[in-house]
């Protein structure tokens, strides 16, 4: 079967991309995914508010002791955090291990950190970079267009400094997602993840403090996913990933007929090891050739909004459907 897509407009040998994570520690671990049949890899992002931060702790340990002694006011050299030289090197060092593309991902804490940051990425040679753009908004003063604006002015600068293709990579939380999306895919950008997978806090009731547990995604996580990438299928111009909730073949074929280019997958790989991406890629295959399918663009989008004959099955329809067929839905779940 013929598995290729095209993603961001570089050529992968079929839709699974490895998504940015801890799973790609090294380049040992990158060419390990390359093996299993990954077609495509995203270093975990870049996150500029982790590099202030351990900054700030190799400042404190470096002075930790440095009244302890009247003859000395420090006990080390002058020493300076390297920034994101080290993150960029392991980039570097995982771009050239593998045959496969690698792209970049990125999230910044301060405006013009973002066209910095993105320049030294694109220095790497990695083959494009996802605008992680992930932020849980505290302050209720700032209005849903100041926050959009804000993004949109971000991409522009990032897309205006570089020459490798750009996706964004979104959260669902916005007050018209679909909107939004419209005014980014305007910026001509070249890719679209739908959706973030935010980490939220939990509350340990015994000793009564937040704790934050590892926040693995489940199937049953990709149906928003679904959603937006069946309504957006040849409504926009930039490639469609669907990230969050993709665990076996079945998941990445729904994703494949509702319209999407790609699926990233991390948790699966997490909890069935790497040989899950070989699975996944054999039951397509087998699905394929059941259906009478020689590639994905045999079938890709068919069950997206634009191609159905029910306009509104993406919409209010799917709710009434199931209101419909409550008396079934009680014969197949007793009280």
């Amino acid at each position: 079967m013929n598995l290729k897509t095209t993603y961001m407009g570089v050529e992968l040998k079929n839709p699974i991309i490895v998504g940015a994570s801890n799973l790609i520690k090294d380049a040992e671990m990158a060419k390990k995914l390359e093996a299993a049949g990954a077609a495509a890899l995203v270093y975990k992002s870049l996150f500029e508010e982790q590099i202030h931060l351990e900054a700030a702790e190799l400042e404190e340990d470096l002075h930790e002791y440095d009244e302890r002694n009247a003859e000395m006011t420090s006990l080390f050299p002058n020493i300076q955090h390297s920034g994101p030289k080290a993150h960029l090197a392991k980039l570097k060092s995982i771009k050239e291990a593998v045959s496969i593309p690698v792209f970049a991902s990125l999230n910044c804490t301060y405006d013009v950190s973002w066209v910095e940051y993105a320049k030294y990425i694109e220095q790497t040679g990695v083959d494009g970079i996802e605008l992680n753009f992930y932020n849980t908004i505290s302050d209720s003063d700032k209005s849903s267009e100041e926050i959009e604006n804000e993004k949109l002015a971000i991409l522009k600068k990032v897309k205006a400094a570089l020459s490798i293709p750009v996706s964004v990579k979104l959260s669902p939380y916005y007050s018209n997602v679909l909107n939004f999306i419209k005014k980014i895919d305007a910026e001509k950008i070249d890719g679209l993840v739908l959706f973030n997978r935010l980490f939220q806090p939990d509350i340990d009731i015994d000793k009564e403090e937040l704790k934050m547990p590892y926040n693995l995604s489940s199937a049953n996580d990709n149906r928003l996913a679904l959603r937006y990438i069946g309504l957006l299928s040849g409504e926009v111009n930039s490639s469609l990933a669907a990230n969050n909730g993709i665990h076996s073949a079945d998941d990445l074929i729904t994703m494949l007929l509702a319209g999407a280019d790609v699926a990233q997958v991390v948790s699966t790989v997490y909890k069935n090891g790497l040989v899950q991406i070989g699975t996944m890629l054999d039951d397509l295959q087998i699905w394929m050739k059941s259906k009478g399918y020689e590639s994905i663009e045999d079938f890709k989008g068919k069950l997206s909004k634009g191609k159905l004959k029910e306009p509104f099955a993406y919409k209010r329809a799917q709710y009434v459907d199931y209101l419909m067929k409550t008396k079934e839905l009680v014969k197949q779940f007793p009280l």
